[in-house]
């Protein structure tokens, strides 16, 4: 268990994180989302000691992280998958790890396996791909077999079969009883990864909700209705809180009513309803609009009249 309460961070006249309160439960994986510059990465600096908080606490199963007599078996860390002396191999890197707290030689072997190293295990790491590199990372954070997992990004840089196998992974680890913190910008995969997801932006707390709820609650959910009484259906569903538009004549688009709400209305007036098929946002366009205030590096798409005469101007 991971317990954030009041969590804030101040650097100079900046307020990185402000006033964070949230628990990670063991049992489920936990997706930490927000914007570039969100504060995510400060914050879990933070659950692993590598900075101090300015206010408020973070504690790992009911201690700071510097209290626990033997970090490593407690909490695994994936900050910085690249911070490896690249002189070292990938196996003598874990064998330093692994003296620190008198993790025996076979658990680096075992770990080297799990992560798919094994047969580069006595390679340099400056030779590693990014994927690699990542692999190694995650071998680190698991050396002490830790009931906590801290992970910074840990699906950077690797193939679709590496992200179905962290993916496995994770979430294997997690129905094992661990806790298990991961961060990532690939909504798509949270989606697939995740039971319950963190959001902050500008370094405050947005959402601590299951992934469902995020997008269940999101406006962009849309009914898709199909009736030859469209026209009538329209009137009796127009309201101020509700949108609806027409892709054809005998179909409209809802957003802001339920199928079942919009079934029941047209059940009660007798309309006939071919279709009603509920279309959910995903978790890329929910997040998107949860977070819309709090992108630090907004970007603005240059209107196509102007990109194609740039383009003949070449």
């Amino acid at each position: 268990m991971i317990e954030a309460q009041g969590l804030t961070k101040r650097y100079g006249g900046k307020t990185a994180v402000s006033d964070l309160t949230f628990d990670v439960r063991p049992g489920i994986v936990t997706g930490f989302l927000g914007p570039n510059g969100a504060g995510k990465s400060t914050t879990m600096r933070m659950i692993v000691g590598l900075d101090t908080p300015s206010a408020g606490t973070v504690t790992v199963n009911g201690k700071p992280y510097a209290e626990h007599r033997a970090p490593l078996r407690e909490v695994g860390a994936l900050l910085e998958a690249r911070s490896i002396h690249t002189g070292r191999s990938a196996r003598n890197h874990l064998l330093a790890l692994a003296a620190t707290t008198g993790i025996p030689v076979r658990r680096v072997d075992e770990v080297l396996e799990l992560v798919g190293l094994a047969e580069v295990a006595g390679k340099r790491v400056r030779g590693f791909s990014l994927g690699m590199g990542q692999r190694l990372g995650i071998a680190s954070a698991l050396l002490g077999d830790p009931h906590t997992l801290v992970l910074d990004e840990p699906v950077n840089g690797l193939d679709p079969e590496g992200i179905l196998w962290i993916r496995t992974l994770l979430r294997s680890l997690a129905a094992e009883g661990r806790t298990v913190f991961v961060s990532s910008h690939l909504m798509s995969e949270m989606a697939l990864t995740a039971e319950q997801v963190i959001i902050i932006g500008k370094g405050r707390l947005l959402a601590d909700v299951d992934v469902s709820e995020v997008i269940t609650g999101s406006s962009r959910n849309v009914v898709k209705v199909r009736t030859p009484k469209a026209a009538e259906l329209r009137e009796l569903l127009a309201r101020p809180a509700v949108t609806i538009a027409s892709s054809a004549a005998d179909r409209l688009e809802v957003t802001g009513l339920s199928s079942d709400e919009i079934g029941t209305a047209a059940l009660e007036h007798g309309i006939p309803v071919f279709e009603l098929t509920p279309v959910l946002a995903s978790l890329e366009e929910a997040f998107m609009e949860l977070t819309r205030d709090s992108v630090e590096f907004g970007i603005t798409a240059p209107a196509m009249e102007s990109v194609e005469s740039a383009g003949g101007q070449r």
